[in-house]
């Protein structure tokens, strides 16, 4: 599912860890088609059934059904296995399919949650549940330390209305009116037409000069490009644990973000970063100069999130998984 051009997911990036610390991994499916996709992953878990278990990356939209349907064919050839959820919209997902997500979390062996947001939220319900949080590598992260703090915005996301990166251009577009420097740089691949959105908003409020539109960069070219950065900002109207935050916490690159979600759990305002309420221009603008002018402050959010990224090293979370392995 992450291959031919998309997006890792984040089955495909454990899967290559976990194979890597000796474990026997098969995985299902590169198809881009959903229809082929979702066949594909019927019959692996047929060809497949002798294994241990299956790992299932479940997330709140509509590829909700394909691990629903995946689970319930694994039940029924006697093949254990565990959901990883994933989505900031989960809680929704519980409401509209209560019966399907009985059916998976109650018969699994165990479900794992990527953060203390979806853990809550399946404790509530009496499921089984353990937190492994995503994680990073972070050696591939060089922390750099930013003596003055310019509005340099960096924003890596996949352009789609749930990322909101309409309102990355409205800031960009407020702070030029302010800072002459003033610039953003919006990384990652279009979704839903949003992109073509936001180049027409841009064009309309005349900024389209101080945007870059990079489309979708591999990890290390959107790395090296965070260096010439100063403030990362998330616009998201619902997320879960997004890998982008915890990659920015370890860059050294203070966040502004909306206060949706689990990023809450993951972001304490004024400590490791900025939180503002959802679509909501002026906090998000306020927030961006309350960084700007206190310099002393956004070098303190960077090196507090700093700290509080090392906890998602893979070195850390990987004994997190092998305890599971050993209980199941």
């Amino acid at each position: 599912m992450g291959a031919r051009g998309n997006t890792p997911t984040s089955i495909d990036t454990l899967g290559a860890l976990l194979a890597a610390e000796g474990h026997n991994l098969k995985f299902a499916s590169d198809q881009v088609n959903p229809v082929l996709r979702l066949l594909t992953m019927l019959l692996a878990v047929f060809r497949y059934r002798r294994y241990d278990c299956m790992l299932i990356d479940t997330y709140s939209t509509k590829a909700f059904n394909y691990a629903w349907l995946a689970a319930m064919v694994a039940s029924a050839v006697k093949l254990p296995y565990v959901p990883i959820l994933h989505g900031g919209n989960m809680p929704q997902r519980f409401r509209r399919s209560p019966r399907k997500c009985r059916q998976v979390f109650s018969n699994s062996l165990t479900n794992v949650a990527v953060s203390p947001y979806l853990r809550q939220h399946l404790q509530t319900r009496n499921f089984q549940v353990d937190l492994v949080p995503n994680h990073i590598n972070l050696k591939q992260y060089a922390f750099k330390k930013r003596e003055t703090t310019n509005p340099h915005l960096l924003w890596v996301r996949a352009f789609h209305d749930i990322y909101n990166p309409q309102l990355a251009i409205q800031l960009i577009a407020r702070l030029s009116k302010k800072y002459p420097s003033a610039k953003l740089t919006m990384v990652g691949p279009d979704k839903d037409g949003s992109l073509a959105q936001c180049k027409k908003l841009a064009e309309d409020l005349k900024v389209a000069n101080r945007i870059s539109f990079t489309g979708k960069l591999d990890k290390q070219e959107w790395i090296s490009l965070a260096e010439e950065h100063d403030v990362f900002i998330n616009t998201t109207r619902f997320d879960n644990l997004p890998v982008s935050l915890i990659e920015a916490m370890a860059l050294g690159l203070p966040i502004v973000s909306t206060n949706v979600g689990g990023i809450p759990f993951l972001i304490n305002d004024h400590e490791n970063g900025l939180l503002v309420s959802d679509d909501d221009l002026d906090a998000m603008y306020s927030a961006v100069e309350i960084l700007l002018q206190q310099p002393a402050l956004s070098e303190r959010i960077a090196e507090k999130a700093r700290t509080d990224a090392e906890q998602f090293d893979w070195e850390h979370v990987k004994y997190q998984w092998v305890d599971i392995f050993q209980r199941i």
